[in-house]
């Protein structure tokens, strides 16, 4: 599977823990990338990341769709995050 250059570094942070440099990702490029593989990994799963990524504001509803767009899961996410409402 080949990632753009857009795909691989959006919604990624680099935080210090301990002194090391860590790269980390978004909440809302994390709930992408469970849509994205969503086959191997399970439907549920990534409806549960949704659903707990905006019940407990680890990111906004506009993050998950810039995400969702760059990672092309926006025809795909589209539907769970109007059912959520």
């Amino acid at each position: 599977m080949r990632f753009s250059e857009t795909s691989l570094t959006s919604g990624v942070e680099e935080i210090t823990i301990e002194g090391i440099q860590v790269k980390v990702t978004s909440a809302a490029k994390t709930i992408a990338d469970c849509f994205k593989f969503r086959r191997k990994i399970g439907e549920d799963i990534a409806i549960e990341a949704l659903r707990d990524g905006l019940k407990k504001r680890k990111c906004t509803r506009d993050e998950i769709w810039k995400q969702s767009k760059i990672c092309r899961v926006s025809n795909v996410i589209r539907p769970y995050m109007e059912s959520i409402g």
